[in-house]
């Protein structure tokens, strides 16, 4: 069983209440924070300790998907006893802008770098990682995460392409960014989703469920959960700060539940 708590799911910058992109995903005891965005670092101290995090993962260098790894790496390093490093997974480069930030050193034994590049399959604890590369202005990594029989696919940000239907073949859940509500700018139309899109991916996919992500600040939710159901016949729901859903299906009642 995986145990999935939202952060925020804000696209670009984080509003008062909605942090951007950050997920805390469990099984078996084992923390994995994917895509510490901005202001996660707060809402993820609601459910764990920076000591209690066993190991982070980063779709893409963005700082709304990396940018709260530096507080979290500076609460680890600067603690009277600092925990082991924390192994730090993401595409060679990712993190590079985010890791500089501090003086040469300071957060030096705070940390591991494990990179990998898109198409590697590897493991974190008790997931198993499938990678794909997904187009989106810099380079990002699709993931899907597998454990104890229950999958969970992530499109980080994207644009269209065949592999995020791969990707999310028959995912119990799919978290799909929906930057927009039905039509996407032509500026952006190769690397950003929307909603309706997003719909059409988790109905070819044939995914158990949807939650959509990223939304542009300031996006009416139930504009987008429309668009998507023209699309997804399964449950749809909007990540927001403080939802918790489980695979196989079942989610808290804070949640206030995914709706059809």
């Amino acid at each position: 069983m995986m145990h999935l708590t939202v952060l925020g799911g804000c696209g670009a910058w984080p509003v008062p209440d909605q942090p951007c992109s950050g997920y805390l995903v469990e099984s078996e005891g084992f923390r994995l924070l994917v895509d510490p965005g901005y202001a996660t670092f707060p809402a993820l101290q609601e459910y764990a300790t920076a000591e209690q995090i066993d190991a982070v993962l980063v779709t893409h260098g963005h700082p709304d998907h990396c940018a709260d790894l530096n507080p979290l790496l500076r609460a680890r390093a600067l603690t009277d006893e600092p925990p082991a490093p924390l192994p730090v997974h993401a595409l060679p480069g990712a993190l590079d802008a985010v890791l500089a930030l501090d003086r040469p050193g300071m957060l030096r034994d705070a940390f591991t770098l494990r990179e990998f590049r898109g198409g590697d399959r590897f493991e974190i604890g008790p997931f198993r990682v499938d990678t794909r590369l997904l187009p989106h202005f810099v380079p990002n990594a699709g993931l899907r995460l597998t454990a104890g029989g229950t999958s969970l696919a992530y499109t980080g940000d994207t644009g269209p392409s065949p592999e995020l239907t791969a990707l999310a073949r028959e995912a119990d859940l799919l978290l799909s960014e929906a930057t927009y509500v039905d039509q996407v700018p032509r500026a952006d139309a190769e690397f950003l989703l929307s909603a309706r899109s997003a719909g059409e991916y988790a109905e070819a996919a044939g995914a158990a469920r949807l939650l959509l992500t990223h939304l542009w600040p300031g996006t009416d939710p139930s504009a987008a959960l429309g668009a998507a159901a023209r699309a997804f016949a399964g449950p749809i729901e909007v990540a927001r700060r403080g939802l918790v859903a489980q695979t196989p299906a079942a989610v808290s009642p804070s949640s206030d539940g995914l709706h059809d």
